[in-house]
């Protein structure tokens, strides 16, 4: 990323380089900023259990939440290196199995070439712990960047990525990625950004084989191949907007496993009377399955982080300086129609952030 241009920020080994070829540490620029979250919450599904509407629901039950992280930026003459890290934990009353510990990490570091074009590396971590859903998402690569001026901006990226499903290794997989990203400001209120992002997934068992047909070692191992391609557009003015598409498609040679995704996601943000802002987000997604649906571990994971339908509401309020207090609702809800299994959960919360 070149300097001065805001980008979300990714892990890199680049980082030692960068330092040795940078100015003495009287001609950095240093920004950073500090923030903790508290919240008690009340899930109405904590287990996170699909139902056939003949079972009860399992029950509400309260919950204390806390996430804190730090982000940084140091720039040099023609460096610039961009960090991230977020704690986040979960402790359940009654519902023990589903407290979960979150850490997620990303650094970046970028070299100016001239006053258009940046070469960098970047990469991210993610790592959860506890519940039915533990797992580890690694992947690192490097981009190549041209922002002519304020209004465009276009990086290329090339990397690797790694993920570990702890609770059943057959969805574990790793294999290189390619992507790109372009984003146009039209002026200071709008802006219109279009993405792409492909990947090889490589897993460890043979590929499963259509029903009737011959055995999966003619198959091989399972291999997918993921693309994903959207469009955003934001406005920025007495109310901020937000609006994605993102198309998704996994093509695997194992049989029910191939996945055909729409996903429309929105956002709000608008200041009320009392000093109040409220903050909304809510997305839709239809989801295909070719072959049928198949319960597998990376299905499940998926429907619990980006397969379902969801709204959100936040009103927050300033108490102090640095002390907001927050109220909250989210829904989430999805359904899988082949075997008429569905999913619903509600969490209310209140709590307090405070920013450095």
């Amino acid at each position: 990323m070149l300097p001065g241009v805001v980008s979300r920020s990714r892990p890199t080994l680049l980082v030692l380089l960068v330092l040795l070829a940078a100015r003495p540490a009287s001609a950095v620029e240093w920004e950073g900023a500090l923030k903790g979250t508290a919240r008690l919450l009340v899930d109405t599904n904590a287990p996170r259990d699909f139902s056939d509407g003949s079972t009860p629901s399992p029950g509400a039950d309260p919950a204390l939440s806390v996430l804190g992280s730090a982000e940084g930026r140091a720039t040099f003459e023609r460096t610039q290196l961009v960090g991230r890290y977020e704690l986040g934990a979960r402790k359940y009353v009654g519902f023990s199995d589903e407290d979960t510990l979150i850490q997620t990490g990303a650094l970046e570091a970028s070299l100016a070439l001239g006053t258009e074009f940046g070469l960098g590396a970047e990469g991210h971590a993610k790592d959860r712990r506890g519940g039915t859903r533990a797992y580890s998402d690694l992947g690192a690569s490097v981009f190549a960047e041209y922002a002519p001026d304020v209004r465009l901006a276009l990086r290329v990226r090339a990397g690797a990525r790694r993920f570990v499903y702890r609770p059943d290794k057959t969805a574990n997989f790793g294999g290189a990625e390619l992507g790109v990203v372009g984003r146009y400001r039209f002026d200071r209120r709008h802006s219109l950004s279009l993405f792409g992002d492909w990947g090889a997934r490589r897993y460890g068992p043979l590929a499963r084989p259509r029903p009737g047909a011959s055995g999966a070692s003619s198959l091989g191992r399972r291999e997918d191949g993921a693309l994903t391609a959207g469009a955003s557009y934001n406005y920025r003015g007495p109310v901020t907007l937000g609006l994605t598409y993102a198309y998704q498609e996994v093509t695997s040679n194992s049989f029910g496993e191939t996945v055909l995704r729409h996903r429309v996601t929105g956002n709000a943000g608008v200041r009320l009377p009392w000093k109040v802002t409220l903050l909304a987000q809510g997305s839709l997604g239809i989801t295909r399955y070719p072959d049928g649906i198949y319960l597998s571990p990376e299905i499940i994971l998926v429907e619990e982080d980006e397969g379902q339908n969801s709204l959100s509401l936040k009103l927050a309020r300033p108490v102090s300086e640095r002390v907001d207090l927050e109220v909250s609702w989210g829904l989430w809800s999805t359904r899988l129609p082949r075997n008429q299994l569905s999913y619903s959960r509600q969490v209310f919360g209140v709590g307090f952030t405070w920013r450095d």
